[in-house]
């Protein structure tokens, strides 16, 4: 083409052309020929490396083949079940196929080392011996019989099946749930049946965790992947049964992550955990033989599965006398020592202790108790230190006084029930017992019905019902029939700002109704519990230990119970049974006869 073209101009440019195009193919050849050259002295540089990083390896001993064997060493001593051995024996075939230097080796090594983590042959030997069970529950709790005689009936069971060599039952396994107000000594009562029969004590808190993944573990293909929390506890005690502590069972969540509650039922099933699977170990692990021990502050709030799977405890609270014997035999040691006292320096009789429960506490447990016995202390630490007073120093009323100021708990019944319309109900909640006291008036102003107080739906159906039952009995309790016609009723259940809701509150409603339209005063030491229906029958309630228990403290000595729950009475202290009467009734007229004074005072009702 260049010796075809005649001008010498059009043969310039057209060599120019042809160079250009010459010039862009040798700067692609340059330029792919550079990559090249650089990607091989990287490879070389890299294998060079890798070469220098095998050399210090086998140096320190730790080359991959040393890894390795080091795997496989573990692996034979730690004993795994049979399943598991084939497990870990082909996660390692792969590791040794793959090299040590892919990222799925790092994969494969983590899932090895917990596998290796999970104490599949260690076992803590267990001392079966009921009476040293029961030994050491009395030196670490105070009260709570019906805790301790069963858990001394499952340590009995236990030492017969083996002295007599009965075969191990994997579904026969117990799960203990105490269910109480906070501070009664729930948690800490699991620390004492470790102790108690030589295991070792894992504390696992529920509450608030809403990730399934928490109990059951990640599957390994997420990034960050962990096992659960179970293998966890097991790694930590280092032995396959332990005691686990399963805390605030009933505050578990769930949400768009899945149901922990729904996880928990394998593991707390005695005929399923025996054969519990992890997401992220993808194995079966044997937990039937692990003490699952689990506490809540109240069993309304765990899933009905749930609590199927479970045997309830009742932690009802403390009684005035426990109490004191608490803070003498262990909390008033406990924070003397805390602040810096030798017990030659600082003493407390039992009056005092007993001022401080009745005049400064309102708690089913001892923790506020304790507290207030720790800023005893503090302000006497400070007088010692400071040199103000020689030890020793003995705490007496008036020192209390001084030292936890004015009164904070008053026994208000006699001036709350001194006019009609006022009744003494008693509640269960989940701090434990607590008094309430039931308002009624009324007004002209159309027939309607106004409750107040955040009170439930159980609770507002319990007061229509009353007023029914009360108007049935009108002429039966003198009051004339035109003191329903055209009235509206507001009954009031103070403390507004907390929610109150259950069905036990019927009776006590109905006696403040009849108490304001017959002009007769609720008697100051009648407190009530119970539900009612429209032909005035009395129902049975739940929680009567906590309930009695806060009436006792608020100095009530007579409490109408249900009929039903008579055969309830046997769990009362006796203490508190000797200074309450308790009134068994059957109807609402068996109520109003028993709780309204003899004679009106003034009628709050104009007709």
């Amino acid at each position: 083409r260049l010796r075809e073209t005649i001008d010498v101009r059009e043969r310039l440019e057209l060599a120019l052309e042809l160079q250009r195009e010459r010039l862009a193919l040798m700067q692609v050849r340059k330029r792919i020929q550079d990559d090249v050259e650089s990607g091989v002295e990287k490879q070389q540089r890299e294998f060079i490396l890798r070469r220098q990083l095998d050399s210090i390896r086998k140096e320190l001993g730790e080359d991959e083949a040393s890894v390795l064997e080091e795997y496989r060493a573990k692996i034979t001593e730690a004993e795994m079940p049979e399943n598991v051995l084939e497990q870990a024996e082909r996660e390692l075939s792969r590791l040794e196929r793959m090299g040590d230097q892919t990222p799925e080796a790092t994969v494969i090594r983590n899932y090895l080392d917990w596998l290796l983590a999970v104490p599949w042959s260690k076992r803590s030997e267990e001392r079966l011996d009921p009476k040293y069970t029961r030994e050491v529950l009395d030196a670490d709790h105070a009260g709570l019989d019906d805790v301790k005689d069963r858990i001394v009936e499952y340590i009995a069971v236990a030492k017969l099946r083996k002295e007599r060599g009965i075969e191990e039952d994997k579904r026969s396994g117990a799960i203990l749930t105490l269910i109480g107000p906070p501070g009664t000594g729930k948690t800490s009562i699991g620390e004492s049946i470790a102790r108690a029969t030589g295991r070792e004590f894992v504390r696992m808190s529920l509450g608030g965790i809403r990730d399934e993944a928490e109990i059951r573990g990640h599957r390994r293909t997420y990034i960050g992947a962990l096992p659960g929390r179970l293998v966890r506890a097991l790694r930590d005690a280092g032995t396959m049964n332990p005691v686990i502590m399963l805390d605030e069972v009933d505050k578990v969540g769930a949400d768009w992550r899945g149901d922990p509650s729904s996880a928990l039922l394998e593991v707390l099933d005695p005929a399923q955990n025996h054969s519990f699977r992890d997401h992220y170990l993808d194995v079966e692990l044997d937990l039937s033989e692990v003490v699952f021990i689990a506490t809540g502050n109240m069993a309304e709030t765990i899933p009905g599965a749930l609590l199927d799977r479970m045997e309830v405890i009742r932690f009802d609270g403390y009684t005035t006398d426990e109490k004191v014997a608490i803070a003498r035999d262990y909390l008033w040691p406990r924070q003397r020592e805390r602040n810096g006292l030798r017990e030659d320096e600082v003493s407390i009789p039992d009056d005092a202790i007993e001022l401080v429960v009745t005049e400064y506490t309102r708690e089913a447990g001892v923790r506020q108790l304790e507290r207030e016995l720790g800023t005893v202390l503090r302000k006497t630490a400070t007088t010692i230190a400071s040199e103000a007073a020689e030890p020793p120093v003995a705490i007496d009323e008036a020192a209390v006084r001084e030292a936890l100021g004015r009164q904070k708990v008053f026994r208000e019944t006699a001036e709350r029930t001194a006019v009609p319309g006022v009744a003494t109900g008693l509640a269960a909640t989940m701090a434990g017992g607590d008094v309430l006291f039931i308002e009624a008036t009324s007004h002209k102003d159309g027939d309607k019905l106004v409750l107040t107080g955040q009170l439930g739906d159980v609770m507002k159906e319990s007061a229509q019902i009353a007023i029914s039952a009360v108007r049935a009995l009108a002429m039966q309790l003198g009051i004339e029939e035109e003191a329903f016609a055209n009235r509206a009723f507001h009954v009031h259940v103070p403390a507004g700002a907390i929610p109150k809701d259950g069905p036990s509150a019927g009776i006590t409603m109905a006696t403040a109704i009849a108490s304001l339209l017959t002009g007769r005063p609720v008697k100051h030491t009648v407190g009530m519990t119970g539900e009612i229906t429209l032909q005035g029958r009395v129902l049975p309630i739940g929680g009567l230990k906590q309930k009695v228990l806060a009436a006792h403290a608020a100095g009530i000595t007579d409490v109408i119970i249900p009929e039903r729950n008579r055969a309830d009475l046997d769990d009362i202290p006796e203490l508190v049974r000797d200074d309450v009467t308790f009134h068994p009734v059957m109807s609402i007229a068996e109520v109003l006869s028993l709780a309204l004074e003899e004679k009106p005072v003034q009628s709050s009702v104009s007709v």
